[in-house]
């Protein structure tokens, strides 16, 4: 099978799964993803193209939040499918280690394995972290945890290990202060920490007046 047909089929499978994912979590999400993984990977002539686009198809297709915690259905998910369609077995084995490296996890999670097509998934991943799409991202998955808009009584907890992490019902605005207002400076990518600049001025924009408005400044 050649590769376009792989990423085709790889698409229909990764739709099909996620129709009735959370919003921030959805096909859009990985579409996006995808997308911003592609235009990465211009400015990276080593990487590889399918292992580029299977990587970012795939990042997400079980995420770990929406299944107790459990870190290794994506990857067993991921390997099933691509076994499934004949995918070559060192690609397989690429495409589930970017799944199993990929996540901020707390920010304190030491990578078991790096690549240029891991370092590229990861930045697309990042920057639909932050920005515009992040901030909408961001307040999506506190509603539908819950969680509080904001609470001046409960600060920001920082340098979380990845369990403090994973547990975490911190208020929504803290999610800012905890994750990604440090993504930025965790870029991999020359092209990744450009655009991940941008986005990151606007959602300090943001902040400064989400908190000027709690606090009655007109």
């Amino acid at each position: 099978m050649n590769n376009p047909a792989i990423i085709e089929q790889t698409i229909a499978f990764v739709k099909e799964t996620l129709t009735d994912a959370e919003g921030g979590h959805d096909w859009f999400h990985i579409q996006r993803v995808f997308k911003n993984s592609l235009l990465i990977a211009k400015d990276e002539p080593k990487s590889d193209p399918l292992v580029v686009a299977l990587g970012a198809l795939l990042h997400d297709i079980a995420d770990a939040k929406f299944y107790d915690g459990d870190e290794t259905v994506g990857p067993k998910m991921a390997q099933a499918f691509l076994e499934s369609i004949d995918v070559e077995s060192s690609v397989i084995e690429h495409v589930v280690n970017i799944i199993e490296n990929i996540s901020f996890k707390g920010g304190n999670f030491n990578q078991k394995f790096k690549s240029l097509e891991l370092d590229i998934v990861q930045d697309a991943d990042r920057l639909d972290a932050i920005g515009a799409i992040g901030i909408a991202r961001c307040f999506n998955y506190g509603g539908f945890k819950n969680r509080k808009l904001c609470d001046p009584e409960i600060a920001p907890k920082m340098n979380m290990t990845k369990e403090e992490y994973k547990k975490s019902n911190s208020p929504t605005i803290n999610h800012f202060y905890e994750k990604l207002l440090l993504l930025k400076d965790k870029m991999n990518t020359k092209s990744g920490k450009a655009i991940a600049k941008k986005r990151h001025a606007y959602m300090e924009t943001f902040l400064k007046q989400f908190h000027d408005e709690i606090n009655g400044i007109v």
